[in-house]
């Protein structure tokens, strides 16, 4: 049997380089290698791209190799320089394990589709609308999914804090993981909300806080009939849910409980999935992602934020809510590839 060669891109120069990290350590021990052979691809905090043995400890030091995705689509694959001499390496297949900004933003897709080479997850355009939450909910609204309300402000857009009913919540536009997230009670926590979040991104949001329970919903597939996972719910002990800023997560969260599948009544959970999926579909994502929305107690389902290229650490929520449908991580890790299109994006 041929083995597909798959090149594993993982790290990356944003905030999420070790949950990057961490999620392709998991993509690894579940990588089928009798069906898959693996080109691990990392990317340093500083930008420099390394062809290592895999995502474990110490894979930035002397043993990698330079190595870029050659734009060329004559190479299809790897360009790595070794001891002055450039040797090419064959791709089949992209799996880009990176999260946040330069991962789920368009621009690695971007880079692929130049070349050439198929690739797992959402395309350029579907990351890039996914990434910004202000775009994201303007799509979702034009579908008929409810939003919360919010205004956006640009870089050097003064922020006024009159005329806003609080508490809202402050977020850099495009981000993830809840970097640069603050909850602000009043007018007086606004200025330095807005300063924290613009660390992340010159673009801010500022959106009403929903009252609500936060759900979750894992999708993997085409957008015409992708396969649902099951519905988590997140239950707080107090502030709010900031994923992968626990001080140590595979403990578990500081402030959070998973209950996979949610405990919510059984027509609720249909109407989260059925939102998840037009959510999907409105934003045109493909491969894979997890939508994150909120369960009012009036049974409204309303979006929070896409994440195109979810966690797949030991302790996130995309696998757990696949497993909890019967899908194992090899399982996910084989309905990615096989979603992703055969020839190429054009």
């Amino acid at each position: 049997m041929t083995r597909l060669k798959v090149g594993v891109v993982f790290g990356g120069a944003s905030e999420e380089h070790p949950i990057s990290v961490k999620s392709a350590q998991e993509v690894a021990r579940n990588l089928d290698l009798e069906r898959y052979e693996p080109y691990y691809l990392g990317i340093t905090k500083a930008g420099a791209w390394r062809l290592c043995d895999g995502p474990a400890e110490g894979w930035e030091g002397a043993g990698g190799r330079p190595a870029v995705i050659s734009p060329d689509r004559e190479v299809r694959g790897l360009l790595v320089l070794d001891d002055g001499r450039c040797e090419t390496i064959g791709l089949d297949l992209v799996l880009p394990v990176l999260h946040g900004r330069f991962g789920e933003d368009g621009a690695i897709q971007g880079l692929l589709e130049l070349a050439g080479i198929p690739y797992v997850g959402c395309d350029v355009q579907s990351s890039a609308v996914c990434m910004d939450k202000s775009l994201a909910y303007v799509v979702a609204a034009g579908a008929g999914v409810a939003t919360p309300r919010f205004r956006v402000f640009g870089a050097g857009e003064e922020v006024d804090p009159a005329g806003l009913d609080y508490p809202v919540f402050v977020k850099p536009a495009r981000s993830g993981s809840s970097f640069g997230v603050s909850k602000v009670g009043g007018p007086q926590e606004l200025a330095g909300a807005v300063e924290v979040a613009r660390r992340y991104d010159p673009k801010v949001l500022v959106e009403e806080a929903v009252v609500g329970s936060e759900v979750g919903c894992a999708l993997a597939g085409v957008a015409a009939d992708p396969f649902v996972g099951e519905v988590d719910r997140i239950e707080l002990s107090h502030g709010f849910f900031r994923i992968h800023q626990e001080s140590d997560p595979e403990s578990g969260s500081d402030n959070a409980t998973f209950i996979v599948p949610a405990d919510v009544p059984a027509e609720c959970r249909a109407r989260v999935q059925e939102t998840a999926k037009a959510i999907y579909r409105a934003l045109g994502c493909s491969g894979l992602a997890r939508v994150d929305m909120f369960l009012t107690d009036a049974g409204e389902v309303v979006l929070n934020e896409v994440n195109t290229f979810p966690g797949m650490t030991s302790y996130s929520r995309y696998p757990r809510m696949m497993a909890a449908a019967g899908e194992s991580r090899a399982d996910v890790i084989d309905r990615l590839v096989a979603a992703a299109p055969a020839g190429g994006r054009r």
